[in-house]
């Protein structure tokens, strides 16, 4: 998925379900890479925006990393069960040794370890229980922003439901 894809596909959001703009980033990828699976490189179960939504993972490859995996400059390997020096052993029981390793862990939100007597508000993952699109809302004063997982523009639309909403609340009260 590049990160074209992944705009395009917050932009097809705001007008249609999610598991159909998954549909259509899924078979855009297909026609642009190919089947990738052959080099290693498997396909989440969900779809990439129903992913950024629920898990807050985003399901992004570089393009020139794309092209130096087809070429074999660049090997997929599969999921690591131990590392013991620069050794490491696959689940697949094969053992490689590497001069370097790096770990790209992403982001995630750590909102729901320091947000005192947040469980109402955020899950174990700490991200909105409440759906979207009204993940931003939280109770006694406390709001959401950029946690739906929607990039730039979602944090655009939280940011100005948030400031709305706090208007009404003063206008109610001086009125």
């Amino acid at each position: 998925m590049t990160k074209e894809l992944i705009r395009l596909g917050m932009t097809l959001a705001h007008r249609l379900p999610l598991n159909l703009v998954d549909k259509l980033l899924v078979m855009a990828v297909y026609l642009i890479f190919g089947d990738l699976s052959q080099h290693g490189i498997t396909r989440p179960k969900m779809g990439p925006m129903t992913l950024k939504s629920e898990t807050g993972r985003s399901a992004v490859i570089d393009v020139g990393t794309v092209g130096l995996i087809k070429k074999g400059i660049i090997k997929v390997q599969g999921s690591i069960s131990k590392i013991k020096g620069n050794i490491i052993k696959f689940q697949c029981s094969k053992r490689m040794s590497f001069d370097a390793i790096v770990f790209a862990t992403g982001y995630k939100s750590t909102a729901n370890m320091w947000l005192k007597n947040g469980e109402s508000m955020l899950n174990g993952n700490g991200l909105p229980i409440q759906k979207y699109p009204n993940h931003w809302k939280g109770g006694n004063g406390l709001y959401c922003a950029g946690l739906a997982r929607r990039g730039l523009a979602g944090i655009a639309t939280d940011a100005k439901n948030i400031a709305n909403d706090i208007k009404s609340m003063m206008d109610s009260m001086s009125s």
